[in-house]
């Protein structure tokens, strides 16, 4: 009778645990691929140990992790300020009267096929042919995180992808080549957008405006970058604010695939 009064579950018990498990899913989906996930799993293993010498009674180690998990909340947010910035601009740009959007940011326990919808091959082969020629480009993959606040500063459209179209925009005589591209699914849906440029002080000086949009865009949202530079011809990938360095284009091509699942 005790035995079963103990597993005794009350309907806001099975509430807390799906709302526990729902908040570390996005959390991890949030900071996967960056080096704050091993941050994330340090943290949750404190934790589990602080618990575990609660539960055996071990008072004195129990009250040192304790005082160590309370102190190092403020330096937790300093650590994850990317991360918690992403988050926050992922529900404030959720528009609530459109049922669609909000079952886009909010959708749980569903793959996100991105990648099979996105012609990744046309997009890097453009990328391909316009860095053989230096012609300067900068193309924004949306994610998760809305990019509406950035499409409202460039000119809207809705043009699928192919390879002659990515070059047509950022030729160099063409009225759309400033500023980047944002792709949706498998559609352009906004050019000559204006990004928020990164201060980072840490990126090198070789690097121009274009590669300091595509950090800054990535920092705020979970949003993948490609730059084309005008200068060397290098194309680059920029994830979660980052350079990611790859070895040749088909293997571009896969990681690009694999951030967008």
């Amino acid at each position: 009778m005790d035995f079963l009064n103990f597993i005794d579950l009350r309907i806001t018990d099975i509430i807390d645990i799906i709302l526990v498990a729902v908040l570390l899913y996005y959390i991890y989906k949030l900071i996967r691929g960056s080096v704050a996930i091993n941050i994330f799993i340090g943290i949750v293993i404190v934790w589990a140990f602080w618990k575990l010498t609660e539960l055996l009674g071990m008072e004195m180690i129990s009250s040192m992790v304790g005082a160590f998990m309370q102190v190092g909340l403020i330096a937790l947010i300093i650590v994850f300020q990317q991360e918690i910035r992403k988050f926050l601009l992922m529900i404030g740009s959720t528009n609530f009267s459109n049922k669609r959007n909000f079952i886009k940011h909010f959708k749980f326990l569903k793959q996100e096929g991105l990648s099979s919808s996105i012609n990744i091959d046309a997009l890097v082969a453009a990328c391909e042919k316009m860095a053989s020629t230096k012609t300067g480009a900068l193309i924004v993959l949306e994610r998760n995180n809305s990019l509406d606040f950035i499409k409202s500063s460039g000119d809207k459209m809705h043009i699928e992808i192919t390879q002659p179209i990515i070059e047509s925009i950022f030729y160099k005589n063409s009225p759309l080549h400033d500023g980047a591209a944002v792709i949706s699914g498998n559609y352009i849906v906004a050019t000559r957008v204006t990004l928020p440029v990164s201060n980072e002080r840490t990126i090198p000086l070789r690097f121009g405006l274009r590669h300091r949009a595509a950090i800054g865009i990535t920092e705020k949202t979970d949003s993948l970058a490609l730059v084309v530079s005008e200068e060397t011809g290098l194309i680059s990938y920029i994830k979660n604010g980052e350079f990611v360095l790859y070895k040749g284009l088909p293997k571009l091509i896969t990681m690009i695939k694999e951030d967008l699942i």
